[in-house]
């Protein structure tokens, strides 16, 4: 490896900062999921910043970037592609859609029909398009940024279980602060935007030696049991109608790992998995109707759930 990978990660961190102010952990989970080989739903009211964060990230990298702004009338093809016939050499040609690049900002992704949303799910597990019958890889590193807005509900399609269990973790953003937001708008009030400053400060080939560098963290049998009874333990718990798939349960190991390589280990501490569990698994559980009506959030189940189970390795 030919850089030190935490140099590497603060230097994408602090260009995001340009541009992003006060949203370190924000920032940090975008980062992950990238390390993690996994999709980011960006989840917040509007005005906060979600597709600001999408945005910097992609132009700190050095791909391919192309957006689609979701609205009713997109189509599976305006996602995966399709093809035409050439009338100049008689062939069939395949016409690329917007998943065909590395970073893919899905803008207002609820915004589509459930149709066009399912589109994405070959391209988010398989990293793959199939067009009237061929399959076509997409150029790697391949990452979906997604953002949606939770209480706008008049034109929306909420995302269906599976669709949300194929998103590696999940961001909320919030407000900032005022000292925050007085920092935004002095940086917004210049001449220019300070998005229009940002360059790469990484390319495709260290993006590529990091994610492998994630696989090789060690993960011992302690750890394993653990994320393995959180798991369990949403399954049978009386205010979840679904719990964590099997799905989730690596999510949450491979999040873990690349908190161990943000912090210089070489192995998975507990702490590492109680980190990441909100973010990785909470918008993969479904609430049951009764719970539903007293008011009680997935987030809180699983906080509570994470305090209560024993931690391994923990005295007392």
């Amino acid at each position: 490896m030919t850089f030190e990978p935490r140099s590497l990660v603060y230097a994408l961190k602090e260009n995001v900062r340009r541009v992003i102010v006060g949203k370190d952990e924000a920032i940090e989970l975008a980062l992950i999921a990238l390390l993690c080989r996994g999709h980011v739903l960006i989840e917040d009211v509007p005005g906060v910043g979600k597709t600001t964060l999408a945005a910097a990230l992609s132009r700190s990298l050095d791909c391919s970037f192309r957006r689609i702004q979701f609205t009713p009338d997109v189509t599976p093809s305006d996602v995966t592609g399709f093809t035409m016939y050439n009338a100049q050499n008689g062939e069939m040609e395949y016409r690329p859609g917007a998943a065909m690049t590395q970073v893919l900002l899905a803008d207002e992704i609820n915004r589509t029909s459930p149709k066009t949303q399912s589109s994405l799910l070959e391209v988010m597990e398989e990293g793959q398009v199939t067009v009237d019958g061929v399959t076509r890889r997409l150029p790697q590193p391949f990452l979906v940024l997604a953002t949606q807005n939770p209480i706008d509900f008049v034109g929306t399609y909420p995302l269906p279980e599976a669709q949300m269990d194929r998103f590696f973790l999940r961001i909320m953003i919030g407000y900032p602060s005022i000292e925050e937001e007085m920092d935004v708008l002095d940086r917004y009030s210049q001449a220019e935007s300070p998005m229009k400053a940002l360059q790469p400060v990484c390319g495709t080939r260290e993006i590529l030696e990091l994610q492998e560098l994630v696989g090789t963290v060690y993960c011992s049998r302690e750890v394993r049991s653990y994320v393995a009874t959180i798991a369990a333990a949403t399954r049978n718990h009386p205010s979840l109608q679904l719990g964590v798939s099997p799905r989730g349960a690596i999510a949450l190991v491979r999040a873990a790992q690349a908190c161990a390589v943000l912090a210089g280990r070489a192995y998975i501490l507990p702490d590492d998995v109680r980190r990441m569990a909100l973010h990785v698994l909470s918008h993969r559980l479904i609430l049951t109707p009764e719970a539903r009506m007293k008011g009680i959030s997935a987030e809180a189940v699983l906080s509570r759930l994470i305090e209560t189970l024993p931690v391994p390795g923990a005295k007392g």
